[in-house]
């Protein structure tokens, strides 16, 4: 790689090499995440349970999380990505062959697992390749590609369904989209080094994008807390900075350093800015999976049949796709809170407004209206979690503290749907709707506290 290519950024590289294997992934897991408790409940398993099994897939999630940096750091983005596509079909062949909701939550959570390796790995690079200048648009269009993903997937699993008349047969697009995402990989250069196909990294560090390293333009948590809270070592420890007669590396792992921290040494040392912030990264993390849950359940409970509630939910993606590059201009122009707030008080309402509806004659026509409003609200937020992320970490060695920045989002993430599921076993699903707008009013007051204190003025 020319020195050229170090300075300038590679707008076109970025976008076939970053956005394009996330696309194809987010349209598999798409078409899969309304279908399973739909999936669940075919198989014998009760509203409650079904709420569990779709758990699972957030479940996995959090606990891939926490080898997700090693793994990355190991083998390289781009191999931890095609193995991660690989481990993903295994999960979703189990799925197709599940003779039960129990065969099917084994499935489940394979899948769940290899996702936050590709998420973690996708989320790590654009870090580092985007400049700080375009970084909140850069990683809220990321957030669109996966919010098109979960807009194209119900559409394409709707189809599917009615067509085959099986509801298991929609996992064989995440099949699909799990293979052409590998091969995409493979063919494609990385933009960074040049190179196709697998190879191992030579070392762990990474040239960092134009202007990333500007350390007055990008705080990391550290240097926000030591501002505001006149305390020191509350953020993730920046690495050094590579010799510069050193030659630029390839693959993934240029931006994991070879010793990079565990997960839970690395929580260890930003505790002080997770438990705070990280909270209300959780909660919203929580609000959003819920809603993922939620949704399939009440489209069940009303008697929607499984295309319809797939065709529903599609819609409602419509419009939380239509809005990611909306939230990413408010970020940047207004701040952070301009678009987190909006975003959580949003989906509180709307839980309340579930709840409320399951009395009434309309209730149909009641949740087609709040699962567009839910995913209006979810829109305005798109890509708040990888750009509070992004602006807490440290600029040379990012990966660390976004996989502990992960799991605290990815922990909200998973218990939700087991609240959900537990709350609706022990007394209904309108409480447990209930139960999550209080979540939502709660997380928003987390992060009117706690964003002033870890991020500088212009960014708040």
């Amino acid at each position: 790689m020319t020195s050229t290519t170090n300075d300038a950024f590679d707008r076109r590289g970025v976008l076939l090499s970053g956005f394009l294997p996330a696309a194809l992934f987010a349209i598999g897991e798409g078409a899969i995440i309304p279908i399973i408790p739909i999936a669940a409940d075919s198989l014998g398993a009760s509203l409650a349970f079904a709420g569990f099994v779709a758990a699972l897939i957030l479940v996995g999630e959090l606990i891939g999380d926490v080898p997700s940096g090693v793994v990355v750091g190991r083998i390289g983005e781009r191999n931890a990505m095609i193995g991660a596509a690989v481990v993903s079909v295994v999960g979703l062949l189990v799925c197709v062959v599940s003779p039960n909701a129990w065969v099917l939550a084994v499935g489940v959570f394979l899948v769940g697992v290899s996702t936050a390796v590709f998420a973690l790995a996708r989320h790590a690079y654009m870090t580092t390749a985007i400049p700080l200048r375009i970084r909140a648009r850069a990683l809220s269009s990321l957030g669109g590609v996966f919010r098109f993903g979960y807009f194209v997937g119900p559409f394409v699993s709707a189809g599917v369904v009615h067509l085959t008349g099986t509801t298991q047969s929609a996992f064989w697009i995440h099949v699909v989209c799990c293979l052409a995402a590998a091969v995409v990989l493979l063919v494609l250069r990385d933009p960074a080094t040049g190179e196709r196909g697998l190879r191992l990294p030579s070392r762990a560090s990474r040239p960092d994008a134009p202007d990333a390293t500007d350390t007055t333009d990008a705080p990391n948590a550290t240097d926000s807390a030591r501002k505001t809270d006149g305390t020191a070592a509350t953020g993730a420890r920046t690495a050094p900075t590579p010799h510069p007669e050193e030659p630029p590396t390839d693959t993934g792992a240029q931006f994991v350093e070879r010793e990079a921290h565990g997960l839970f040494r690395t929580i260890r040392e930003n505790r002080a800015v997770l438990a705070r912030l990280g909270s209300g990264a959780a909660l919203i993390g929580a609000l959003r999976a819920g809603r993922q849950v939620i949704l399939p359940l009440w489209a069940v409970s009303v008697g929607l049949d499984d295309a319809s509630a797939a065709l529903v939910i599609g819609i409602a993606g419509a419009v939380d796709f239509a809005l990611f590059y909306t939230s990413g201009q408010i970020m940047d122009r207004w701040g952070r809170l301009a678009s987190a707030l909006p975003c959580m008080l949003g989906l509180a309402v709307s839980y309340f407004l579930l709840a409320w509806s399951g009395h009434l004659d309309a209730r149909v026509g009641w949740f087609v209206a709040i699962a567009i409003g839910m995913s209006l609200a979810n829109g305005v937020g798109s890509g708040i979690l990888m750009t509070l992320g992004a602006d807490l970490a440290p600029r040379g060695n990012p990966a660390p503290f976004l996989g502990a920045w992960r799991f605290t989002g990815d922990f909200g993430s998973a218990a939700a749907p087991l609240l959900i599921s537990g709350v609706t076993a022990v007394a209904s699903l309108a409480l447990a709707s209930g139960v999550m707008g209080v979540l939502g009013l709660v997380g928003a007051g987390v992060l009117l506290r706690y964003v002033p204190r870890y991020l500088p003025r212009r960014l708040r």
